[in-house]
């Protein structure tokens, strides 16, 4: 099974869902520092997000940024090994379980990822099973390479959705634990999701293995059913969301309260990954990123509280649920107007390439905000950031969309200052 796809279920946590995707940000308001994997225990891990050993708030959130970015936009282990190191160095966080050896640390970032994945995925899918009011809840084998022979045993067992045996082996049961749980509403549903309706549960199923507090094929703090005391509200959540990436991706953050948002919207725009995939994002648009899929709209993450508040009146509207946002027309805009190298020497500007696109998370994040009148062609309100390193100043301005709840980027120019 491939380092990016914890999950055996037809690449799903390369398509995020609803689901799953409130589950994991229902999560984010309560940011818990630790020293050990089981301070939090069972129930407690449906609402709360731990790293262990990571104890301050800003290590917290940048983690939890990077953990994000692999379940809301599918990012794979490698991706997240580049957010997890780049955020260990920024808070020269040392001490960790696996930190002296290359070997250690691919098996932490690799524990983490899938960790907070394959829950996060289970926890989703338990919100569809409970909408679905299937008859029989079927238990299907993840396809590990190297199998637990009492997950292998379960495989296809077909059992009511409120048989008890959920609430202890609804998977994952275990780190790495790959297997997974469908719905069936007759005996021919099972048969055709692979399950075996004449399957019978041992009588002996709960017993605890020996010397254990969890029974057999179960690991210590996994003898719960991931999502379970919070199933209601992740599914009341996910009814107000459209299903297409870009929805999904900014959704629920606004419901989180305000210091929680603007310290996860920070830690987003400092990842490494985001910067590339920005820069990614406007190559595609512009034609050289071969025949990838290109997303109507990209979010550079949540507007801070602040600049919410100094730009309401000019903006008209409260902007603390906005985010910013990056389109193709607006790459395609500035291709046309700030592209040219010689054009834009004559204004004293330098030419925006595609890499400079990799600056904007990091622009709003830091930049200088000043009002910037309104749009000729839309009559809303514009808003720019200018963000200066060395002898080179950006400068984006966003304007206001009402509908998409969002200020996306209308233009992008770079001038060359004198030292």
């Amino acid at each position: 099974m491939a380092d990016d796809q914890p999950s055996a279920v037809a690449g799903v946590l390369r398509r995020p869902f609803a689901e799953q995707v409130a589950f994991w940000r229902g999560k984010l308001g309560r940011l818990v520092p630790t020293q050990r994997w089981d301070d939090l225990e069972r129930q407690a891990h449906d609402s709360a997000f731990m790293v262990a050993g990571a104890q301050k708030a800003d290590l917290l959130a940048d983690l939890a940024a990077a953990v994000d970015r692999a379940i809301v936009e599918g990012k794979s282990l490698d991706a997240f090994r580049k957010d997890f190191d780049a955020a260990v160095d920024r808070h020269d966080w040392h001490g960790w379980t696996g930190e002296d050896t290359a070997g250690g640390r691919a098996w932490r970032t690799r524990t983490i990822y899938r960790a907070n994945t394959s829950i996060s995925y289970a926890a989703g899918r338990r919100a569809q099973l409970e909408a679905g009011n299937f008859a029989f809840w079927v238990y299907r084998h993840g396809g590990s390479l190297e199998p637990r022979p009492e997950h292998l045993a379960l495989d296809g067992l077909a059992l009511p959705p409120d048989h008890p045996f959920w609430d202890v082996f609804y998977p994952p049961s275990g780190w790495g634990c790959s297997c997974y749980v469908v719905g069936a509403r007759s005996a021919a549903g099972v048969r055709r999701m692979g399950g075996h309706p004449d399957k019978r549960l041992p009588d002996d199923w709960r017993a605890l293995a020996p010397g254990k507090t969890t029974p057999p094929g179960v690991d210590k703090g996994f003898d719960y059913a991931p999502g379970a005391s919070v199933s209601g509200t992740v599914r009341a959540m996910a009814e107000k969301v459209r299903h297409w990436p870009y929805q999904i991706g900014k959704a629920y953050l606004g419901d989180l309260p305000a210091a929680s948002r603007d310290a996860i919207g920070a830690s987003y725009r400092l990842l490494p990954s985001v910067a590339d995939d920005t820069r990614r994002y406007a190559r595609r648009v512009l034609g050289e990123g071969g025949s990838a899929t290109i997303e109507p709209v990209r979010t550079l993450g949540p507007v801070q509280s602040d600049r919410a508040s100094a730009f309401a009146d000019h903006l008209g509207v409260d902007a603390s649920r906005y985010d910013y946002s990056l389109d193709p027309d607006a790459i395609a805009h500035v291709a046309k107007n700030h592209g040219n190298a010689a054009a834009e020497a004559a204004r004293g500007q330098r030419a925006v390439t595609i890499d400079d696109y990799a600056i904007l998370p990091e622009l709003v994040s830091y930049g200088k905000w000043s009002e910037a009148g309104t749009s000729w062609r839309t009559g809303n309100p514009l808003v720019s950031i200018t963000y200066r390193l060395g002898n080179i100043e950006y400068e984006a301005t966003f304007e206001r969309r009402k509908g998409r709840r969002s200020l996306a980027l209308v233009t992008f120019l770079i001038r060359v200052r004198k030292l």
